[in-house]
């Protein structure tokens, strides 16, 4: 394996990492109060601005490789720029690379009809709109996605759609132009696999109600957040089924491997933030008469940040490479490591961050509460740790089962 950056890469990081410096970071401090004036849930200027100029310099859709419309990198490529952007939990969105978009788009370019692609992929990735996906239901235990119970009914020319979902990232924006709906149509089915289909909502369509945001530890994420909708008896043309009837779970693991990974990535970036402010603290901080960073508890937590971060990030390239080369199937055992460790890593050295900051880190002074709420939520969305663990110990002992005789 050959983790070195491709030249496109190094001077797309380059760039990138330019154009934080000058327009991301000095605007964090804007972005914050332009939330916290007003309507929260509105879309603020700064982001809408930066996202002009983000366009402008060729920093947009990097994440997208099989669009003529991205910058056509590998998931090893695209790696270390999803890390810088990671720094900032909401600047993905500037080069238009934040979720849950891009996975509706990457799903939208492999499974969308040409007509579903001009109403929604198109505007998507102009930046013009934004989308959910709604799979996440309160009454079951949605790790496993053939527990879900919300209902696709063909009728006629129409499905009729049933189901209350949540913890919908993005539902909350007004921006948010449509949903990909997970829902059985299919419930008898014998292949437990078969009985679901996704399917594409009009937020405008009649029946779906967005009715609260949903805050993590107190943070509600404005204006993008989380969501509870209600669907129902929503009637949608037959058209806005996605790639067939039954094809749901399907869709859903082509989606869930760049999604996870994508994450795991962009944690590297907060979690080496979050190192910074904690070396940065620890050598100027003065306490009982000699600087934090002499202590010896601080040097051991600063040693094993280097440590949990680097392991993460040859991990998260070894799985980005597997799923380069053989295919995010093949790859799962990786996809699933990550999954686990790089959350896992950032609650870990964040909380190590916030411990010497002493009060001021649970503060909203040095953004580490916030990183730490966001990087928690990551042990559970996209699937919760224990489904993950669960998956390797399997794909691991597989090699020790006994052949099947014939």
């Amino acid at each position: 394996m050959d983790f070195e950056y491709s030249s496109k890469t190094r001077e797309l990081m380059t760039r990138l990492q330019a154009f934080m410096a000058e327009q991301v970071y000095p605007n964090e401090a804007r972005f914050h109060k332009e939330v916290a004036t007003g309507d929260r849930w509105e879309p603020t200027a700064v982001i809408e601005e930066l996202k002009v100029k983000a366009k402008a310099a060729g920093l947009w859709n990097l994440f997208l490789p099989e669009s003529a419309h991205g910058a056509g990198l590998s998931n090893l490529e695209y790696a270390p720029l999803c890390e810088i952007m990671g720094r900032v939990i909401w600047s993905g969105e500037v080069f238009n690379c934040s979720a849950p978009d891009t996975g509706n788009m990457e799903v939208l370019t492999r499974y969308g009809s040409p007509e579903q692609q001009e109403r929604w992929l198109k505007p998507l990735l102009a930046g013009e709109i934004r989308s959910a996906f709604a799979m996440t239901e309160p009454a079951v235990a949605s790790s496993d996605a053939t527990n879900i119970t919300s209902s696709i009914v063909r009728d006629g020319d129409h499905y009729v759609i049933n189901g209350r979902k949540w913890w919908i990232s993005g539902a909350n924006d007004p921006r948010c132009a449509v949903f990909i709906f997970m829902g059985k149509s299919d419930p008898e089915n014998t292949n437990r696999h078969r009985q679901q289909s996704m399917i594409l909502v009009a937020r405008d369509t009649p029946g779906v109600q967005v009715s609260r945001p949903l805050p993590v530890f107190g943070y509600d994420d404005a204006p993008h957040g989380h969501g509870e909708v209600i669907f129902e008896d929503v009637r949608v043309p037959a058209s806005s089924m996605l790639l067939g009837e039954g094809r749901g779970f399907e869709i859903a693991q082509g989606r869930l491997g760049p999604g996870r990974i994508h994450h795991c990535m962009r944690l590297i970036g907060l979690a080496e933030r979050a190192l910074e402010n904690l070396c940065d603290r620890a050598v100027k901080r003065i306490a009982f008469g000699k600087p934090l960073a002499t202590q010896t508890v601080t040097l051991e937590r600063i040693a094993e940040s280097r440590i949990l971060i680097d392991s993460a990030r040859l991990l998260t390239l070894k799985a980005a490479y597997m799923m380069d080369k053989v295919g995010n199937k093949v790859a799962a055992k990786e996809i699933a490591m990550i999954k686990v460790a790089a959350p896992t890593m950032a609650c870990k050295v964040i909380d190590w961050a916030i411990q010497l900051h002493g009060a001021a880190g649970v503060s909203d002074d040095f953004g580490l509460a916030a990183a730490y709420a966001h990087a928690r939520v990551l042990r559970l969305a996209d699937g919760p740790d224990e489904v993950h663990r669960n998956q390797i110990g399997r794909l691991e002992l597989a090699a020790y089962q006994p052949a099947k005789a014939h």
